[in-house]
């Protein structure tokens, strides 16, 4: 039953829960089988670790968003990362380096966190940061991608590193995939799919649901298709209006009904795939996951962020280590005002909120 589902306990058992699932998800697989065991006894000691941080006064989410570059090939419309600055056209400077990043990461691992989403821009662009992490097996790296530039010297390092996993970006079939992303975009992620697959690697897809491709990216067709291609692993983002003249496009209560009732009834099947929603499975955690509660963001240059979707911070992390980002003053403030717990009509409620975080930041100063 729906019910029993909480994205909260998800996750504060680590990414047990998590892991659990694509281990199940990936049984035909023998080599990914048993990378996923092996993750799956780390995740324990990661949740152990954890536990130790909680009894001290220190907490710890499981997982962190990491925008590990600030450029990227395609110009999707209504592209947050752009919008908001994160994702820049020419030189970029005052980046984290990859040693800036190795030392994020293994700060991470000391502290028992299981997941670090790498995002951008492309990830892919930053190819010196991929191969730092995949030097940290204990830490899962799903690889937020447009597929667009995974070429064979990529295909050698997902394989060398199986704790990278890229997780591709499609907004339905060709037609209203191609209108965001651009011509041709479909059939290039679709061909990296299958260059995955035949290597016999684990890679998942995230979904960006708006009030155009809701029905799409939840019918049978869709969903059996990348089922068919080898996908393991879907995650629904309802969109964000990045501006007043694309509201139209994020989902509204009717939408998200659908869509957590649509889930609901796929997780009671035999459907294979692991499914999860953002910022849908929020609600049965009493509210939004971000600020430190259950992750937090840290943007190309190594401000420690709310959110991708809330670009504020406080500091930065080339001047301190994780553990002080994570118990920012900023991120405390926001969660003693309630502002995560808030109603919201966009897909985010630090962005529908967002001249009370930036008043929130402003008192701090």
């Amino acid at each position: 039953m729906e019910s029993s589902w909480n994205l909260e306990t998800y996750l504060a058992n680590g990414v047990e829960s998590i892991v659990k699932e694509i281990l199940h998800a990936t049984l035909r697989d023998p080599k990914e089988s048993l990378f996923m065991a092996g993750f799956a006894r780390s995740s324990k000691i990661g949740t152990a670790r954890r536990n130790d941080m909680e009894a001290q006064g220190h907490h710890i989410p499981p997982f962190l968003i990491a925008s590990i570059s600030s450029q990227c090939n395609l110009h999707c419309k209504g592209c947050y990362a752009r919008s908001n600055g994160t994702c820049t056209e020419g030189l970029p400077t005052g980046l984290l380096s990859s040693k800036d990043w190795q030392r994020i990461f293994e700060e991470a691992e000391s502290l028992g966190i299981g997941f670090i989403l790498l995002a951008g821009g492309e990830p892919f662009m930053r190819r010196d940061v991929l191969e730092k992490a995949g030097k940290i097996p204990n830490i899962l790296f799903p690889i937020f991608t447009n597929g667009t530039l995974l070429d064979k010297s990529s295909l050698a390092l997902l394989k060398q590193c199986r704790n990278l996993i890229p997780i591709f970006s499609i907004e339905g079939e060709q037609e209203k995939n191609d209108l965001r992303r651009g011509d041709g975009v479909y059939q290039k992620v679709t061909d990296a799919m299958e260059n995955i697959k035949k290597e016999r690697l684990l890679f998942g897809v995230s979904v960006t649901v708006t009030t155009q491709n809701l029905t799409e990216v939840t019918g049978d067709k869709f969903l059996q298709d990348l089922e068919s291609r080898g996908c393991k692993i879907i995650i629904f983002v309802e969109y964000v209006p990045v501006t007043e003249d694309s509201r139209s496009l994020a989902p509204g209560e009717k939408e998200r009904a659908y869509l957590s009732s649509r889930l609901a009834m796929l997780r009671n099947s035999n459907f294979s795939l692991v499914l999860i929603s953002f910022p849908g499975d929020e609600k049965s955690s009493g509210g939004c996951l971000a600020a430190g509660r259950g992750f937090f963001h840290i943007d190309p240059r190594g401000d420690a962020q709310p959110c991708p979707f809330s670009p504020y911070s406080d500091c930065n992390l080339k001047e301190i280590p994780l553990l002080q980002a994570l118990e920012s003053q900023f991120f405390k403030d926001l969660q003693q005002h309630d502002v995560l717990k808030d109603e919201h009509a966009g897909g985010c409620v630090l962005f529908e909120r967002r001249n009370q975080v930036e008043e929130i930041l402003q008192s701090e100063q």
